[in-house]
């Protein structure tokens, strides 16, 4: 068996970045930028007023009342040829171009206006709810970096910076596997001896989170022959997960099968539970993941190796991080397999994060596992803990595409 964090290393080694491509604004979100991005325009492109009220100059309304010359009405989106001279104004609207001369706006809350004339309240210094020419950003600043998941902020700032389209990465193409004569899928009979199949719908969920693309390739019987099938349908994938299959027993062909399929096996098993029985390797040029059958072994796999690996793909690094949290409860000490517990996690009065394990751990036990919001790292042979010790753990959840 070998170390987690080795696993890791083997499994990221290697894999390639995917291709750029061109994507509209409205297909961009979520997905990760290929290359920087500098703005086409500035931001305002010119000076533009900040409130409705008039364009005047400072030096007119320092003292008040001020009675002024409306000379001139200018809306958003459009600009006036007539400067202001002294002791003239004008009307002028939130977004619309400074006029020449003005260099100050007075709100129109601070105004009376009567025909042509009006009448200033309020003094204004210059600047006064002026927007300056590039307040927000200038043409050619780098305001999107490459390797960033695009959010709804960032769709909106493209768009601003005047960039109708991005150079994104092409989503991973994942190629997801289950095998067993055991599993049927949600709906089909059961039956008194048949598990209802989990596991690639979940997995097929967190590819799409982490910026995949899933295919579900189906269920392979016990059988060389379907195997060997369904495994062929999974050409052009970008990396081939299985799941089940992957320990020794007489029924456990994947390891057998893609071998005799070409599959140049990097390494099996490693020292940690859930999920002790998994392969890595390459079937020709593709990347294979086999994880074990049970879902929660599939599940934390997913989160220690899958995600990684998509997110290297994507040129977006982000392997799985720890934070620390405080134990509400003791916990035993360890064996020689680095553990992940599942547990939940609440904040204390004080602000303290305080995690809870599960009293069964059970790798069966996907109910668990969905109530939890965090895995508790548990090292090689780490000593009994005591509620109160810090602890680290892996949040779970990821690729929750918010504004």
């Amino acid at each position: 068996m070998i170390p987690v964090e080795e696993a890791q290393a083997r499994i990221l080694q290697g894999l390639r970045t995917m291709p750029a491509e061109q994507a509209g604004l409205t297909d961009a979100f979520g997905r990760v930028l290929a290359e920087d991005v500098a703005a086409r325009v500035s931001a305002p492109p010119v000076a533009v007023s900040a409130m409705d009220g008039y364009a005047v100059r400072a030096a007119d309304v320092e003292q008040v009342p001020a009675k002024l010359r409306v000379v001139a009405e200018i809306p958003a989106g459009q600009s006036s040829d007539r400067a202001v001279a002294p002791g003239e104004a004008g009307r002028i609207f939130t977004g619309a171009p400074l006029p020449d001369g003005a260099d100050a706006i007075v709100i129109q809350e601070d105004t009376d206006r009567d025909g042509d004339a009006v009448t200033v309240r309020e003094s204004a210094a210059a600047g006064a709810f002026v927007r300056p020419a590039g307040l927000d950003f200038k043409a050619g600043d780098v305001l999107l970096r490459a390797g960033r998941v695009l959010t709804a902020r960032d769709i909106g700032l493209a768009a601003a910076m005047n960039r109708p389209w991005l150079m994104v990465r092409r989503r991973p193409r994942v190629a997801l596997l289950a095998t067993g004569d055991e599993i049927v899928l949600p709906g089909d009979p059961v039956g008194a001896t048949r598990i209802v199949s989990s596991n690639t719908f979940a997995l097929a969920a967190m590819v799409r989170a982490a910026g995949g693309e899933p295919n579900v390739l189906g269920i392979a019987e016990d059988s060389a022959e379907s195997l060997r099938r369904l495994v062929a349908a999974a050409e052009g994938a970008d990396i081939l997960v299985t799941t089940g299959g992957a320990s020794v027993g007489e029924h456990d062909l994947v390891q057998s099968v893609l071998g005799e399929m070409g599959l140049s096996l990097d390494f099996w098993r490693i020292a940690m539970r859930p999920g002790k029985p998994l392969m890595f390797g390459k079937l020709g040029p593709t990347p294979m993941l086999g994880f074990p059958g049970n879902p929660v072994s599939s599940m934390v796999c997913a989160v220690l190796f899958l995600r990684p690996a998509l997110q290297r793909m994507l040129g977006a690094e982000g392997a799985a991080e720890t934070e620390s949290a405080v134990l509400a409860g003791p916990l035993r000490e360890n064996d020689r397999r680095q553990d992940y517990l599942r547990a939940t996690l609440e904040q204390s009065p004080d602000g303290e994060l305080v995690v809870k394990t599960f009293d069964r751990q059970d790798s069966s036990m996907f109910a668990t596992l969905a109530q939890s919001d965090c895995l508790v790292v548990r090292a090689p042979h780490a000593p009994a803990a005591s509620a109160g010790d810090r602890v680290p753990i892996i949040r779970l959840g990821g690729g929750d595409q918010s504004i």
